[in-house]
């Protein structure tokens, strides 16, 4: 059995923490949080034994971002390569309706959008549930102009919301979900404050490299594949490339890649110490566009129609790889001895990961709050999250523990993960947060800022500067204060 709780170990950093630990949380929540008793019988979501880590995460501020739902695409994307997923779900309009005429709760959710993924929720995870329910995923732009719209009309149809930090905070802060989801809850996470509880945490996960054994022989010597660094990236892909006369290194760069997220949530903070806002246009950003513009001489060039890197691995397109576990899951189930799984690399500042926590929260004039919180008390337990983790691989928030000999593949994807937390040089990155509708053209910031430096070869610093006009143009418009490992600020996040 293994325990797969994802997040802080004792080994990260105070000073990473305690920066951490100022982003205050949705409805400023709580600080900190201690791990819960875990014992036998059945206890409620609320004495389940939440992680530490998973309560902190949430507590103040940390999640994910899209986990498994793509940014908007700048138009000059490459068309997806044959045989790339795709197919997305039903519209969200189209399933809440048919939802609403069956009467079973209506479960909405930026999560799981790809068809495969809806269905093992919605067949799987949800089949044994107390309440049944119309399993509804959509991208964050639908999701946000639904719940927007159901709030406004005062019509809401949907009980129960699954989703990122990020696409929950600014239904908080409209006042648009419901405040103290269980009072036995409240009373514990108030640690003797009057604060309220917005949502909870549901799974959660992270982005790790994986790497075909076959490459291992052309490592650089001395350097260790679970404590690279970015320049021994560099090395290690122009090695394979000498060996073999392929580029073998590979990255989710096409319309539905989460590349994005590795600009900023792994890239900037391991060169600048920022998520991509402060230091957007500083030297530090400058030098890094360039060492990642020499990388990109080792990467495959299909990968600007890559989306699922456990594809292209699969076929050893590429040998190594960065991506989203829930995208390189099947690739280790399939083939656990072919492959290992590592944390990313680090930079001059640090080893930055972004941690990705999803949560469950119940809308305000919900029709179904009963059998909403029957839901969520469903979905955090033990059975539900070890499945979660076997079907979807986003991990168990709670004590949760996964047979290590039902996948192959998650005891890969854990091991990788608890290494790149407990890094004593790791950086915490946060998903965005406070962006709203403006998530999409955050996102585009840095893909368009891709492909203008590394793609068409234009002048960095030209390309920074222009860039961050737009940027800092989203930021003042959404009135964004900064996230770690940016300082916290009292207003708009400001690019230096």
């Amino acid at each position: 059995m293994v325990s797969l709780k994802i997040g802080f170990t004792p080994e990260v950093r105070p000073t990473t923490l305690s920066r951490f630990l100022a982003q205050v949380a949705v409805g400023r929540i709580l600080s900190t949080i201690t791990d819960l008793p875990w014992g036998r019988g059945r206890r409620t979501v609320w004495q389940r034994g939440f992680s530490a880590a998973a309560l902190r995460l949430l507590l103040v501020g940390t999640v994910m971002l899209t986990a498994c739902a793509p940014a908007s695409q700048p138009g000059a994307q490459p068309q997806p390569a044959q045989g790339q997923p795709t197919t997305q779900a039903q519209p969200a309009q189209q399933a809440q309706n048919q939802a609403a005429s069956t009467g079973n709760v209506v479960f909405f959710s930026t999560q799981f959008s790809p068809v495969e993924e809806q269905a093992k929720m919605q067949n799987v995870i949800l089949k044994d549930a107390p309440a049944k329910a119309d399993f509804i995923p959509s991208d964050a732009g639908t999701f946000n102009d639904r719940m927007t719209s159901e709030q406004k009309t005062g019509k809401v149809t949907v009980s129960l919301v699954g989703g990122l930090h990020g696409d929950l905070d600014p239904f908080v802060k409209a006042g648009y979900l419901e405040g103290g989801v269980a009072p036995a809850f409240m009373e514990l996470a108030h640690m003797g404050t009057k604060d309220k509880v917005y949502y909870i945490p549901w799974m959660q996960a992270t982005y790790v490299l994986a790497v075909n054994k076959k490459a291992l022989q052309y490592l650089p010597q001395g350097a260790d594949v679970n404590a690279l660094t970015y320049q021994q990236l560099i090395d290690w892909g122009a090695a394979i490339q000498k060996g073999t006369g392929k580029r073998l290194l590979g990255f989710p760069a096409g319309p539905m890649g989460l590349l994005h997220r590795f600009f900023q949530g792994y890239l900037y903070p391991s060169f600048t110490g920022s998520p991509g806002v402060v230091a957007f246009k500083s030297p530090e950003a400058a030098a890094m566009w360039g060492d990642f513009k020499t990388l990109w001489q080792y990467v495959n060039p299909q990968s600007t129609n890559y989306g699922f890197m456990q594809e292209p691995l699969a076929s050893e397109e590429v040998w190594v790889a960065w991506d989203h576990v829930a995208r390189l899951i099947n690739v280790a189930n399939d083939r656990p001895n072919d492959f290992v799984l590592v944390p990313a690399p680090a930079g001059p500042k640090g080893r930055g990961f972004m941690p990705v926590l999803a949560g469950l929260a119940i809308p305000k004039g919900a029709p179904d709050r009963a059998h909403a919180e029957q839901l969520i008390d469903y979905l955090t337990q033990p059975q539900q999250q070890a499945n979660t983790a076997l079907q979807l691989a986003f991990f168990p928030v709670t004590s949760a523990q996964v047979p290590s000999e039902q996948s192959a593949g998650i005891k890969l994807e854990s091991d990788a993960v608890t290494k790149q937390s407990g890094s004593k040089d790791a950086m915490v990155s946060l998903l965005p947060i406070g962006l709203g509708a403006k998530g999409g053209d955050f996102n585009n910031v840095f893909l368009d800022t891709f492909q203008r430096i590394v793609l068409k070869n234009e002048d960095i610093q030209s390309v920074l500067n222009t860039e961050a006009t737009t940027l800092q143009g989203i930021m003042t418009d959404t009135k964004a204060a900064c996230w770690a490992p940016d300082p916290p600020s009292d207003g708009p996040c400001t690019v230096k």
